[in-house]
């Protein structure tokens, strides 16, 4: 109602008329298409707060010159005649029911922010024949910034190893602790330093489509190969929600769709997938719910990756899975490419039970970012609300690498165990105030 009444009293305000007060205004069928189409698309930037009411104004001037007679928009079509409503009469009550505007709604009105160059472009086929894609761990300096130089190195291992390809920013590098103008800068990093070597596919994904969208464009724009998006969390949808959400961002490149309801608090079903699985744009699912979903998907021909360390083996070689999506690779990358390119390995499975065991029996990335300190190759820093294992967790896992070889590990050091004031925990206000 804010929108008409503004748009009515500045647009379309009509002019007196000595006799019955208000004059009706002479209107060609093309203005009233164009004025159509105008208001739509003010009511859809109002209502996205993209509203730019310098240039709105100066649209409408014009309009309002051409209905009032002063310009022609179209001259060619025959007038009619439209009396406007007084302010009086809009603010009537009335006991007519209220029904949903459909005409507001506007599905293909977003225009995705993409280049047409395509000499460097990934296609999905060089993203569906990815086996091994390590879900990178984030590591920080002591006042809570990125270690560029300690993610280097992680980066270098990983490649060396045989890793394809590495989730940026997942849960496991810790993106949702980011605001997205680091989550971006470290996309653009990997991709410049490393994107000849190894996929890098960005966690753009939100809960919001509007902030995913807005992720995506500038991840592919910074040049990251493909996509990673989550299904709304919290704030949850419906599977037709859940289908318009992520067919919108299907439209900007290779995507890998993740579901992992244990984190969501949402399955995404079946037909969801199915009916995605039509768009071109999608590279596979990363599944975490079970091989048995995964043999489902499989079967009907959709390329699919594990999210389970616990369960990859026995996707690969029993399920029809792709590959895997790793956290375990972080720290064992030679090991899981093994898992993934040797065929069935019943043994090394079972020996890397423990480990990942370890790794999971508090949420992800915990664990790993435990074990990494412990390594050596990231500082002992935190960023709040992850803390280090305990005491007696640290001391385990010192036993399980010794039990594996620490030449299986990554870096180079002895691992050690830590002590609890070893460890720094940083908040994001202390880092604000930092560059204040």
């Amino acid at each position: 109602m804010g929108i008409y009444l503004f748009i009515n009293t500045i647009l379309l305000e009509p002019r007196k008329h000595p006799s019955h007060g208000f004059q009706p205004i002479q209107v060609t069928n093309s203005i009233l298409d164009w004025l159509k189409d105008f208001l739509i698309l003010a009511r859809g930037k109002w209502e996205k707060s993209d509203f730019d009411c310098v240039s709105f104004l100066g649209q409408a001037a014009i309009v309002r010159m051409a209905l009032l007679g002063n310009y022609s928009l179209c001259s060619s079509d025959a007038a009619l005649q439209l009396p406007l409503p007084s302010i009086t009469k809009i603010h009537k009550r009335t006991n007519k029911r209220w029904r949903s505007p459909e005409a507001a709604i506007f599905p293909n009105l977003h225009l995705p922010m993409r280049s047409l160059e395509v000499k460097n472009r990934t296609s999905v086929d060089d993203i569906i024949k990815l086996r091994l894609i390590t879900a990178i761990k984030t590591p920080y300096l002591p006042d809570g910034r990125f270690d560029l130089v300690a993610y280097d190195d992680l980066m270098h291992m990983q490649i060396i190893n045989g890793a394809e390809g590495v989730i940026v920013g997942g849960t496991t590098g810790e993106g949702h602790l980011m605001s997205w103008d680091e989550h971006i800068m470290l996309i653009g990093h990997t991709v410049n330093c490393f994107g000849g070597s190894i996929k890098v596919i960005g966690n753009t994904g939100s809960n919001s489509t509007r902030e995913a969208i807005h992720a995506t464009e500038q991840g592919f724009a910074v040049g990251m190969h493909a996509a990673l998006h989550i299904n709304p969390y919290y704030g949850k949808t419906s599977l037709q929600g859940l289908i318009s959400h992520f067919e919108t961002i299907l439209s900007m490149g290779p995507t890998i769709v993740y579901n992992v309801p244990s984190r969501t608090g949402q399955d995404i079903p079946p037909p969801v997938i199915h009916t995605l699985a039509q768009n071109v744009n999608l590279a596979g699912v990363k599944e975490c719910v079970s091989n048995d979903r995964i043999k489902e998907y499989t079967d009907k021909g959709l390329v699919i990756w594990s999210g389970n360390d616990d369960e990859c083996h026995d996707a690969r070689w029993g399920f029809g899975a792709t590959g895997v999506i790793s956290v375990a690779s972080n720290l064992v990358p030679g090991l899981m490419h093994e898992l993934m390119f040797g065929g069935k390995n019943p043994n090394l499975n079972s020996k890397l039970m423990p480990l990942i065991e370890w790794l999971f029996r508090e949420p992800n990335p915990i664990g790993l970012n435990t074990a990494l300190t412990q390594l050596g190759v990231v500082r002992p820093v935190f960023r709040l609300p992850y803390v280090p294992l305990p005491l007696a967790r640290r001391v385990e896992f010192v036993n399980i690498v010794n039990n594996l070889g620490r030449e299986k590990f990554v870096g180079e050091r002895d691992v050690q165990v830590l002590n609890d004031d070893d460890f720094i925990l940083v908040d994001r206000d202390f880092i604000d105030s930092l560059e204040q």
